[in-house]
Parts: structure tokens; C-alpha cells; sequence
């Protein structure tokens, strides 16, 4: 009984929870100044980083800089917090240990960014471009709903469901219809997160842990398997095509609608 009330409970959080996202969503004019303007130059931005220190790095928080090119920048450390970047260029850009919780980062290019224990709390990063970025070791708890990150590596990144601070519902990855084509997931924690409808196709998952993952309609053709753990991951309507070590994997007995996956 206390075991049906807990997953009950689970499942009204992470409604509760994506409800949330979607209603700030939609009481954000996304056409506004505040979301499409910048406030800084990119030599403006530059000056900041020349006078950062490792002790008092560039502080960015709540700045306007939407539709910036600030590509190929090194911006490690630096602090985003509440700031916007929507459409603004960061290819190639090192955000390693920058703090950008609660960014705004809509449609951002951050193609070959590397991000490397950046934390990422609360981030609107919808349809933003990763594709051969590096995440490993990050903290992501973002909206990444149709973003791409082909190629990319989030290798002992934590996109997990926070279970000990839910006052603000139950924070994870949301990487729905995302495309995760040959995404390097080892030993990532993926507990938990939104992949409905995602393509992870190719992908390497060794060792990551999906206990409790959405990946209703995801395509996981070719997938690495080994060590993953399945336990309680939703595989309905989910393509499982030819993995590579799949009788290596953990727990693949208790995962929900193994009857309702593809195959072949």
C-alpha cells in the first residue's frame, strides 16, 4: 500500500512539475526586449572577463544578452544566473564550471561548447544546438525539449531527478524529442528524465542508470547497454534495435512495458 502511495506521489510530482514549466512558458512574452535584446557588446563582455579573478569571476546574473555572438570565448566560471541568451552564438565557447541556473538559453548555439561541470539548474533550453558539445560531469536540470546534441558527451553528468529538495516539483532533464544520436551517456545519471520521443540511437550508455526514465517512443537503435541500469524506465512504444550488450544490462526485468517495445 505505502508502495502505490509513493509512486502515486511520484507521478503527481513530475505532472506538477511539467505543468510548471509549461505555465512559466507561457506567461513569458518570448518576443519582448527583456528575451531578444542585448544590454553588453561582445567587447563589453570581454572587458568583464579581462578584470574576472578566480576568486571574483565575471558575474553575469540577470544580464540581457539575446542574439549575441560571443562564440569561441572562454567564459569557464563565469555566472549566468537568470540571464538571457536566447539565440545568442556560443559555439566553441569553454563554459567549464560556469553557473548558469536558471538561464535563459532558447535556440542558443552552443555547438562544440565544452561545459564541463557547469551546473545547469532550472534552464529554459528549449531547441538549443549542443551537437558536439561536452556536458561531462555537469549538473543538468534543464528544459532541453527538442534540442540537439549529436555527438555530444554527457559522461558522468547527473540529468537526475533531485529527490531530496522538491520545493520546486521534482527538477530533472526534460530532453523530449530531443536527439541524442550518438551521444556518449557513460555512467551519466538519466534517472528519472524525459527522453519521450527522443532519439538516442547509436548512443553509448554504459553504465548510465535510467531507473525510472520516460523513453515512451524513443528510438534506442543501436544503443550500448551495457551495465544500464533499466530498473522502472517506461519503454512503451519505445524502438530497441539491435542494442550491443543488452544481456550485460541491469534490471532490464523490471522495466514497465517491455511487452509494448519494437524490436525489430
Amino acid at each position: 500500500m505505502k508502495r502505490s502511495i509513493g509512486i502515486a506521489a511520484l507521478g503527481l510530482a513530475l505532472v506538477a512539475m511539467t505543468a510548471m514549466a509549461q505555465d512559466m512558458m507561457r506567461h513569458v512574452d518570448l518576443s519582448s526586449p527583456d528575451m531578444v535584446s542585448a544590454e553588453l557588446t561582445r567587447a563589453e563582455v570581454e572587458a568583464a572577463l579581462a578584470a574576472a579573478t578566480a576568486a571574483a569571476p565575471a558575474d553575469f546574473t540577470g544580464k540581457r544578452l539575446s542574439g549575441l555572438d560571443l562564440s569561441g570565448l572562454n567564459l569557464s566560471g563565469a555566472i549566468f544566473r537568470a540571464a538571457k541568451l536566447n539565440k545568442t552564438k556560443l559555439a566553441g565557447v569553454r563554459l567549464d564550471r560556469a553557473i548558469l541556473d536558471q538561464a535563459w538559453l532558447l535556440e542558443a548555439d552552443l555547438t562544440g561548447a565544452s561545459l564541463r561541470g557547469a551546473n545547469l539548474f532550472a534552464s529554459q533550453m528549449a531547441r538549443a544546438r549542443l551537437d558536439g558539445a561536452d556536458l561531462s560531469g555537469a549538473r543538468v536540470a534543464a528544459d532541453l525539449t527538442g534540442a540537439s546534441l549529436v555527438g555530444a558527451s554527457i559522461a558522468e553528468a547527473n540529468l537526475g531527478a533531485d529527490m531530496r529538495n522538491q520545493s520546486m516539483g521534482l527538477m530533472r532533464a526534460v530532453l523530449k524529442s530531443a536527439n541524442l544520436e550518438r551521444v556518449n551517456a557513460r555512467d551519466a545519471d538519466l534517472s528519472r528524465v524525459d527522453l519521450e520521443f527522443a532519439v538516442l540511437k547509436d548512443g553509448n550508455l554504459t553504465g548510465a542508470s535510467l531507473k525510472g526514465a520516460q523513453l515512451g517512443g524513443a528510438d534506442l537503435t543501436g544503443v550500448t547497454v551495457i551495465d544500464t541500469d533499466f530498473d522502472g524506465a517506461d519503454l512503451a512504444s519505445a524502438r530497441l534495435i539491435a542494442p550491443i550488450g543488452l544481456d550485460q544490462a541491469r534490471n532490464f526485468d523490471k522495466a514497465k512495458n517491455r511487452d509494448r517495445l519494437t524490436r525489430q
